[in-house]
């Protein structure tokens, strides 16, 4: 970090701290969400969260490894020489928003990726918020223009030979009101090896920008480019991620939340339902019924907490992967938006690694298997006969079975044998984890019927509720052959699904005239004639069954 850039981070720490005593914040992209502060020398963290240098390196170490590193020099490498082989440590910490759990670089916070947009945010907070700016040369006027260059305040006599000195003459001078007045302030990158020189090339064999000092010293055997003709195709490729990818995961994410927010409404709903004619039921009986009621509604409520558990661990896991994704999208958005073409390429690389790893490790669900429980299988049976409560014969029971797919059974020959245009049927009969069969329908059963050889030859299935927990299955295959039939029963396969269907020709009745050894040594094929061109004795019309 340069001397003019230290210098302006001092300053943003005094001013962050009167701030914070004001209790106001104008902008919270300004602020570092760990010290509640405005950033200082803010960070990027492989998971694309900023916080300020210091902050992460005072966070605690989650774990340490080491491994050999091998230093191989590359050319265009900065204030690198070929050394031996040496112990690289590496330091995992957890991010304190997201608690991912991110490697930081041998070298410390320092080798992250600078938040150029969070220091233009800083600074577009501090002309926002703050009354009249100090000259940071003498100290003493009031500033009224600031150098790009040198990210420094200056008053009008500072300013005016500023512009008078060789070395600062053709630097870039803007007066404060004017970057008030703009929506967004746009703040030069500047090498951290020569200050004062703006990143204006690209490296590419290096893969990072450089100012033209660089180029013509560290990186004179390179091909370096102006930003402006590599950004495009750095750009595509981000939003290649962002738009095909993570975009449509996203809306899957929020869709797959939705269903387990709304189920875990529909679930408190219906317990609290059977809850009340719980409490029906029981107002009739004395102390006896009194206390059934309270057994049942003590299940009632392991039942609800059980199920409300299961539905919150599933609830966490989309909502963190959803909060993953997010991130990701909202800073890249962000970045291609709002940055310069410095700033997009500065932070390109730890941008495409966090987006590489969410499109292809991230969790991404599919709305079609997201079947969350709503308490449909939770009922009250009135009429049930409970046993007896102190002595006296009590009724009504909670009802709490649910399928047990691993126990559900196929009944009829059409699971295994079928006839080409004829109508083919079995039953599902399901079971819970007892083996009983459930007393009650609803259950969302999927079969499907294909074709092993022809895969476009599918088989229509007509599926009806007998409302008994068994469920009749009807199909005309149009071809024969050998079908996979897949059972499915909330989204999983029975036992021994998929099954193999054998489908058989379609026979008719025909009449035709054969000699006796053309019949027989084909096999009965109708379309066989006699070799021979005699009449063999024994030819005769015959009534016979084949195939269509």
């Amino acid at each position: 970090m340069s001397q003019s850039e230290q210098k302006e981070t001092s300053e943003q720490g005094a001013q962050s701290s009167g701030r914070e005593q004001s209790d106001v914040l104008v902008n919270p992209r300004a602020v570092c969400k760990v010290c509640k502060r405005l950033y200082r020398d803010p960070k990027i963290l492989p998971c694309l969260h900023t916080f300020c240098s210091d902050c992460i390196a005072q966070l605690e170490p989650f774990a340490v490894s080491s491994r050999i590193h091998r230093n191989v020099p590359e050319g265009g490498k900065r204030d690198e020489a070929p050394e031996a082989d040496r112990p690289a440590v590496t330091i995992t910490v957890l991010c304190p928003d997201c608690d991912s759990e991110v490697n930081l670089p041998p070298s410390g916070p320092v080798g992250l990726s600078t938040d150029h947009l969070a220091l233009d945010e800083v600074f577009a907070e501090t002309l926002e918020t703050d009354g009249p700016l100090g000259c940071d040369l003498c100290g003493e006027g009031g500033a009224g223009s600031r150098c790009e260059v040198c990210s420094v305040n200056l008053c009008e006599f500072c300013c005016q030979a500023h512009r008078r000195q060789k070395r600062t003459a053709s630097h870039s001078i803007q007066a404060l009101e004017e970057l008030k007045a703009c929506g967004r302030l746009v703040r030069p990158v500047l090498c951290t090896l020569h200050p004062g020189q703006e990143l204006r090339l690209f490296c590419q064999p290096c893969d990072l920008p450089v100012c033209l000092e660089c180029a013509a010293t560290l990186h004179r055997d390179h091909r370096c480019c102006p930003t402006r003709d590599v950004i495009d195709r750095h750009g595509d490729r981000i939003r290649e991620l962002v738009n095909v990818h993570l975009r449509p995961r996203l809306e899957r994410l929020e869709e797959s939340l939705q269903k387990v927010e709304a189920s875990q409404e529909t679930l408190q709903a219906r317990v609290e339902a059977t809850a009340n004619e719980v409490r029906a039921f029981a107002r009739g009986y004395a102390s006896a019924v009194e206390a059934h009621c309270l057994s049942l509604l003590q299940r009632l409520e392991e039942l609800r907490v059980q199920r409300r558990n299961h539905l919150h661990l599933q609830g966490v896991q989309l909502q963190q992967a959803l909060l993953d994704i997010r991130g990701g999208v909202e800073f890249t958005e962000r970045l291609l938006s709002c940055g310069s073409d410095a700033e997009i390429l500065s932070a390109k690389g730890v941008t495409l690694r966090r987006l590489t790893s969410l499109t292809e490790r991230g969790y991404d669900p599919h709305p079609a298997t997201i079947a969350p429980d709503d308490g449909s299988s939770i009922s009250f049976m009135p009429r049930e006969p409970a046993g007896e409560v102190e002595g006296y014969p009590v009724v009504g029971v909670i009802n709490s079975k649910t399928v047990d797919v691993s126990r559900c059974s196929i009944e009829g020959e059409g699971l295994q044998e079928g006839t080409e245009g004829q109508l083919g049927h079995f039953t599902l009969v399901c079971r819970d984890s007892a083996g009983e069969q459930l007393a009650r329908g609803g259950e969302h059963v999927l079969v499907s019927v294909v074709h092993t050889e022809k895969k476009n030859c599918k088989v229509e299935t007509a599926v009806t509720d007998n409302s008994d927990g068994s469920y009749s299955v009807s199909y005309t295959p149009q071809e024969p052959g050998a079908y996979s039939v897949w059972v499915c029963v909330k989204a999983q396969h029975v036992k021994g699904s998929p099954f193999v269907l054998n489908v058989k020709r379609k026979f008719r009745r025909h009449r035709g005239t054969f000699h006796c050894c053309s019949f027989c040594s084909s096999g009965g094929a109708k379309e066989a004639r006699c070799g021979c061109p005699g009449t063999m004795p024994g030819t005769q019309e015959m009534t016979f069954i084949c195939p269509v």
